[in-house]
């Protein structure tokens, strides 16, 4: 928290400007082309602020450059009748909401675990790191579901759980996973594709995120820690693979900020859409149970769990 006068603010920035701006300030004037005579005169003399990062780290914080408690403060004295009588008092001006952001985030993974895993090769992964925007993923295939028989799915669901780290209650996963698909026939820039029939728009105009799995739940894993599960409901699309009215997909997991990939719409034509997941970008990295094929035995790896009926 910071304590200023008249001003106690937790997670606050405060940045001192010279004693120079607030005489500026008081030097301007309203009557004739002053530039408190109008706005745009105003804005003439006075462009705003820029904020920016004047040194390299390994570190991110987020600014709310709309927030209530964004804000220039101008502390002062002023005369209170007579030649002694000060008193002293703060001025506070929020600003109109005008602003914009640009922010260049560069991810390092020299020496680390994730570097390793993106380097070898085709071979699978018994464990997946992912990272929010600008960040990782990782490429899934259900290549079981190529030769199975038809059948009444009740359920299919791709389920992901989270490889338990002491380090987890620092460094938060993100808030959302999210699952699309890669198909090679889009002509567009856009080669993913939401997962069909699964994803879709609910009649108030959003995406059933929730329903389809993004939002984690809480569970324990083997050693009694808390960890985070994902359930990605795939049922529709699984039933139409196997129907053979449908495609069989490479699947994409990642943790990203927003995306734009084609959404199908009847009668089998596209969209491009852009989707919102999580709620910043930069923040959150997890570390997921992988499936390192027929022989992995972890009964916790990310798996494809079917309930259905023969036909």
């Amino acid at each position: 928290s910071v304590k200023a006068y008249k001003d106690t603010t937790n997670n606050q920035l405060r940045i001192r400007l010279n004693n120079s701006f607030g005489t500026r300030l008081l030097s301007y004037d309203s009557a004739g082309n002053g530039a408190y005579a109008g706005d745009s005169l105003f804005r003439e003399r006075f462009k705003g602020f820029a904020i920016q990062s004047m040194s390299t780290g390994n570190a991110v914080m987020g600014i709310d450059l709309t927030g209530f408690n964004t804000k220039l403060a101008i502390y002062y004295k002023y005369n209170k009748g007579g030649p002694t009588k000060f008193d002293t008092t703060v001025s506070y001006f929020t600003f109109s909401g005008n602003c914009a952001a640009a922010n260049f985030v560069k991810r390092d993974y020299s020496g680390t675990p994730t570097l390793a895993s993106i380097n070898n090769g085709p071979a699978p992964d018994p464990i997946l790191y992912l990272q929010n925007s600008p960040g990782t993923f990782a490429n899934l295939k259900l290549s079981g579901l190529a030769g199975l028989s038809n059948r009444v799915i009740h359920r299919a669901e791709l389920i992901v759980e989270q490889l338990y780290d002491l380090s987890d209650s620092t460094y938060r996963p993100p808030d959302y996973l999210y699952l699309d698909a890669y198909d090679p026939t889009i002509s567009n820039n856009y080669k993913f594709r939401t997962i069909p029939y699964d994803l879709a728009y609910t009649s108030a105009g959003a995406l059933n995120l929730g329903a389809f799995g993004c939002v984690p739940v809480m569970s324990i894993d083997g050693f009694g820690n808390p960890v985070r599960q994902w359930k990605f409901n795939i049922s529709r699309y699984v039933q139409h693979v196997l129907t053979g009215t449908q495609t069989l997909y490479d699947l994409r997991l990642s943790a990203p900020f927003s995306i734009n990939e084609q959404y199908g719409l009847p009668p089998g034509t596209d969209a491009t859409v852009g989707i919102l997941v999580n709620p910043s970008i930069v923040k959150g990295r997890v570390r997921l149970i992988g499936n390192t094929g027929p022989l992995d035995t972890n009964p916790r790896r990310i798996r494809l769990r079917l309930i259905y009926s023969k036909l």
